[in-house]
């Protein structure tokens, strides 16, 4: 089974990196935006200490949000071209083939969050004692948790022409209500409680925390949201998904 997983993710990431827009949109754009933000920051205030636990935040989860969006698509693209029907006619069981492409996704993800910190490192506080494994696991741990939602959208979807719209309109509003842009305690009460409720805002609360130093301990609750919506999901996804 390990094999047949292996050699499908090196085949897809093959298909992916064969294209030069999706790489350039996946990886080259969050990079670029990152970067341009935090050299603006920087000149905004004249410190080299301007680019807050916020803005790797944000970038770390538009690349999620890019991750499950591609996912829907390629699911979307794969079942209307008949490549998922002729995937499921071969020896490789069902779910070695969507591992195959959560990896990728995966991949694809660590690979942006690397060359993010990378690109961004000059903008770090002087002398910062930045947690770069520990925030590439969160952001990875977000990303998955993340992907599980989309698997339900790609299982629902009828076309690829309407997959982007429609996961584009089931995560976008989640961020608004993630407390990245402002606290989810300045909202009315009922909306609060919506926002309790959305897997975003735990990956949010994930990530900016682990950015800033604190323990895996302190966000328990964070990493036990996004598990039991892992769970949820992939259950759901197991009783929807349609290969044809």
């Amino acid at each position: 089974m390990l094999r047949g997983l292996w050699k499908l993710t090196w085949l897809e990431l093959k298909i992916f990196l064969r294209e030069p827009l999706g790489v350039i949109g996946s990886i080259g754009v969050p990079v670029a935006v990152f970067f341009v933000l935090g050299r603006a920051g920087r000149r905004a205030a004249q410190a080299p200490d301007v680019v807050g636990p916020d803005l790797p935040t944000m970038a770390a989860l538009f690349i999620s949000l890019s991750a499950a969006l591609s996912l829907v698509a390629i699911l979307a693209i794969y079942r209307e071209g008949g490549i998922l029907k002729r995937l499921r006619a071969t020896p490789l069981r069902p779910h070695t083939i969507l591992s195959a492409h959560v990896m990728v996704k995966l991949l694809t993800t660590l690979a942006t969050v690397v060359a993010l910190m990378l690109a961004g490192k000059r903008y770090f506080p002087a002398g910062a004692d930045v947690p770069y494994v520990p925030f590439a696991l969160a952001v990875l741990f977000s990303t998955l948790s993340i992907l599980s939602i989309g698997f339900i959208v790609a299982s629902v979807v009828p076309t690829a022409r309407f997959a982007q719209p429609v996961g584009t309109l089931l995560f976008y509003p989640m961020v608004v209500l993630s407390g990245l842009f402002f606290p989810i305690a300045v909202l009315p009460s009922y909306v609060q409680a919506l926002a309790r409720v959305l897997p975003v805002s735990y990956a949010v609360s994930l990530m900016r925390g682990i950015w800033r130093g604190e323990g895996w301990v302190a966000h328990a609750g964070d990493l036990a949201a996004l598990a039991a919506v892992f769970v949820i999901c992939v259950t759901l996804s197991a009783w929807v998904f349609r290969w044809e």
